[in-house]
């Protein structure tokens, strides 16, 4: 185990996009564990959009960031720790971190399945797609979707999740062709449209010309207000994120017809998973069986060497990954 500790810390609030200069890389020695804690050397880094919200006021500066993580216990005054474990934390971008049992999700390492899914499908990403299609939608069988953002982590999930959940068509948004092309020939929409193309609404409408049922909307923006044109009487609206706007503080704010929410009896409802905890028991028993079958592909982006973190923040940002990004230790 190496003796230098790294951690990445923020060190101003960004206008727009962030850059690597709102950075820092700090090295300290390694920590020792305390009594009733143990030592984790991280293996897997997940990187979020809200991260970006947070950087605004959420995350201190000069301190490490937060954020999923999946490390290897190495050393251990904690009986209910044991060394050689993996668990989950939420200590983040650091290399090592001492925990608490109360600070660590244990994670069953099921045969068949790799380690990176536990950050995605199986983690905080996977269990917003689920929850948001279960718990908030009601997703019920042949019922049409329409997803922006789809070529994201949680936008792959929620078609991949929707699909083996038995919904209608499947319907996307995406930044590139290259995305449009993957959600289409690898994960299982049956239409997708790059939204630099065109207004959205008039992508959607031609993507989906009898209208949709759902609407999970990682983006905001256009695309929330095409959405409500186009959805169904009693048509669901699930709001994960707002990411067209993290960047754009001054964006114009939402343009639809507000007569349409109460005509077509829609209902809005965004929610965050840390509500939603007690499912993720539910989600390994629904997802895992299908993993092991090949039935539920991985869609990621994995960026080696934690010297990259900032990296593949900003690459994400940009929207330059497709499915799931994570930073990987070497």
């Amino acid at each position: 185990m190496n003796d230098i500790a790294l951690t990445v810390q923020q060190t101003a609030r960004p206008t727009g996009f962030p850059t690597a200069d709102h950075f820092r890389f700090a090295e300290s020695p390694v920590p020792g564990p305390r009594p009733g804690t143990a030592l984790v050397e991280n293996l897997l880094w997940s990187v979020d959009p809200y991260h970006r919200e947070m950087m605004d006021g959420d995350f201190a500066l000069n301190a490490p960031l937060e954020g999923r993580t999946l490390g290897r216990v190495v050393a251990s005054r904690e009986p209910s720790l044991r060394e050689g474990e993996i668990v989950l934390h939420r200590q983040g971008w650091r290399t090592h971190a001492v925990v608490t049992p109360e600070e660590v999700r244990h994670v069953p390492l099921h045969e068949g399945v790799p380690l990176t899914a536990y950050l995605g499908v199986l983690g905080g990403t996977g269990l917003t797609a689920y929850i948001g299609l279960t718990r908030i939608a009601g997703l019920r069988a042949g019922q049409d979707v329409f997803v922006s953002g789809a070529a994201g982590g949680v936008g792959t999930a929620t078609g991949r999740f929707a699909r083996l959940l038995g919904a209608g068509r499947l319907i996307g948004s995406a930044g590139t062709p290259e995305k449009v092309r993957h959600l289409t020939g690898q994960v299982g929409y049956d239409a997708a449209f790059d939204y630099h193309d065109g207004p959205v609404a008039e992508l959607l409408a031609k993507a989906a010309p009898g209208g949709v049922d759902v609407f999970v909307d990682n983006v905001g923006g256009e695309h929330l207000g095409a959405a409500i044109g186009a959805l169904r009487e009693r048509g669901r609206v699930v709001r994960v994120g707002t990411i067209s706007q993290y960047n754009t503080p001054e964006a114009p704010p939402v343009v639809f017809d507000h007569a349409a929410v109460v005509e077509k009896r829609l209902r809005i409802e965004g929610f965050l998973v840390s509500d939603y905890r007690e499912q993720q028991e539910e989600l390994y028993e629904f997802a895992v069986p299908h993993l092991r079958s090949g039935a539920l592909a991985l869609d990621e982006t994995v960026v080696d060497g934690f010297e990259r973190i900032v990296e593949a923040f900003l690459l994400m940002l940009r929207g330059g990954n497709t499915g799931k990004i994570l930073v990987r230790a070497v």
